[in-house]
């Protein structure tokens, strides 16, 4: 019997509501595998193993099974003589439909150009999936969020990851698609994602970047001093043989490192030279030395926990520091890094100017596509490279993304998070402006607890309250500077205290979310493919 009979022959007391995402329909070798809409939990009666509270972006849907699969839990049915099978989305029936199929397994995406779509709620990745179908020609990175984020959001990395795979699953998709562990500090948060099963990892040496060797106030002898201190021996190197590698030596086409045409915003041609000297060789050692290290170290963690037959891809960010990475800074980072055999397939500098979250970028254009050149420059002419660079923070940054796209060309990768809860709250108000209206007040009152671990500028006294608001005004919150900001940072708070409601109203009409971000992500991608 086929799905669409079975369907047509169940019982309207026990069916109702239920409804197939005709994507999902999937045939491997006599099985039929689907995934539903299952508001009355069929899936979770008779003893079988529900989804707890806390796997948020999988309840109320079932995955259907019609024939004989092992490995799967579920409520067993029989409909004119053909098994049927009715399970809950959970992370053990995740694990067994990716056994089963492989296109839900992410896998490593190379230097294709590609975008990572954060997905705070668990719920978004089918509008992201249409968003990149409609586009073409770009990777997503599906599951991607910061041990950071987990922590506000009550989520684990492995539903992080089983969240975007049923999304994978309902939406057909059958194209590469990655899974980012982002922003990690620790070896125990890089064994966490390993185990489950994520293949691109996002080291973040950040709290290892020394910002007072940054300033120009520095002295060389305080440079010196840092220089000295350095942890050689973790380094495999010595202040002598660093200053043999780089001093009295300009690394350009002769060397074979370094001279590249950059098509700057004037049009005109020019030469890219890298050349230090004591200060400036002394500034980056110490401002990135033990960044350095740490990431080294990391990288090697991460190659034992992965073992020979896993691949992976490994990304560096310094971007969240105080100070801008020079181009110099750039090159000798990407130049130890791999002197150390780390080997990586992005790099996320500190670019210029501020990359707050949520808002478009904040600085003089000008000045950072001569900037960006120079970086895009240098990913594709070092030994290390070439390598894509990331844009992290990189939600709504809509001026800069046709110099990223010009200078990058694919070498590029788009990372974006906290852009799509914000566009789940564009939802909320128009399903459910009075959950919105609550939303909106305690944002505003939890900001300036809130926005402390966050580089952001906006004003609290520049939202509107909800309550000088109409109902058709309230979205519009979304599209102010400091309204944007406001509820991005917020994120955290607004789930603790509204997190059942808001994603019940989500789940009630998924439509209205998916419509929101695709619409959304289509602006994102639209420059990176013209």
């Amino acid at each position: 019997m086929t799905l669409g009979q079975v369907m047509e022959s169940r019982s309207e007391a026990e069916w109702s509501g239920m409804s197939v995402y005709p994507r999902s329909v999937t045939e491997d070798e006599g099985v039929t595998f689907f995934l539903a809409r299952d508001p009355h939990g069929l899936a979770s009666r008779e003893g079988t193993q529900a989804p707890t509270a806390s796997e948020k972006g999988t309840t109320g849907k079932v995955l259907g099974i019609l024939g004989q699969a092992a490995g799967f839990d579920g409520v067993r049915r029989e409909v004119h003589g053909d098994a049927l099978l009715l399970c809950p989305l959970t992370p053990a029936n995740a694990a067994a439909l990716r056994d089963r199929l492989p296109w839900l397994r992410p896998q490593p995406l190379g230097l294709k150009k590609s975008v990572g779509c954060g997905d705070r709620l668990g719920l978004a990745t089918p509008g992201h999936i249409r968003a990149v179908r409609a586009a073409g020609r770009i990777a997503p990175i599906l599951a991607q969020q910061s041990m950071r984020e987990n922590a506000r959001t009550g989520r684990t990395p492995q539903q992080v990851m089983d969240d975007a795979m049923w999304g994978v699953f309902q939406e057909g998709w059958r194209e590469p698609w990655g899974a980012d562990a982002d922003h990690l500090k620790t070896t125990a948060d890089v064994d966490l994602c390993v185990a489950a099963g994520y293949t691109f990892f996002t080291v973040d040496p950040g709290d290892h970047v020394d910002n007072e060797a940054a300033s120009h106030e520095a002295s060389f002898a305080v440079l010196q001093e840092k220089l000295q201190a350095l942890p050689w021996p973790e380094l495999e190197d010595s202040p002598a043989a660093l200053r043999a590698r780089y001093l009295d030596r300009q690394f350009d086409a002769e060397d074979l490192l370094l001279r590249s045409t950059l098509c700057l915003r004037t049009g005109q041609a020019a030469s890219l030279a890298v050349e230090f000297n004591e200060t400036t060789l002394a500034r980056a050692a110490a401002k990135y030395g033990r960044a350095i290290a740490h990431t080294s170290r990391m990288f090697r963690h991460l190659v034992a926990a992965m073992g020979l037959k896993r691949s992976f891809e490994f990304e560096v960010s310094v971007d969240e520091t105080a100070t801008p990475t020079s181009p110099l800074e750039h090159f000798f980072v990407a130049s130890e890094l791999h002197r150390l055999g780390v080997q990586w397939v992005s790099l996320a500098p500190r670019y210029v100017g501020r990359f707050e979250k949520g808002v478009d970028y904040i600085g003089n254009l000008a000045e950072f596509e001569d900037e960006f050149a120079k970086h895009a420059a240098i990913a594709r002419a070092l030994p290390a490279g070439p390598y894509k660079l990331s844009l992290h923070s990189g939600s709504d940054k809509f001026s800069v993304y046709p110099l990223v796209a010009r200078h990058a060309r694919d070498l590029v990768h788009l990372k974006t998070a906290g852009t799509s809860y914000l566009e789940a709250l564009r939802a909320i108000a128009s399903v459910n402006p009075s959950l919105y209206r609550e939303i909106l007040a305690f944002a505003r009152e939890r900001y300036n607890q809130d926005k402390v671990t966050y580089h952001v500028s906006a004003d609290v006294t520049r939202v509107p309250p909800p309550e000088n608001l109409a109902d058709n005004q309230l979205a519009g919150v979304l599209d102010l500077f400091d309204g944007r900001e406001v509820l991005h940072v917020t994120f955290g708070s607004v789930l603790d205290r509204f997190g059942g409601e808001l994603l019940a109203e989500l789940r009630a009409h998924e439509e209205a979310h998916y419509a929101a971000v695709e619409a959304h992500f289509k602006r994102h991608l639209s420059p990176f493919i013209a």
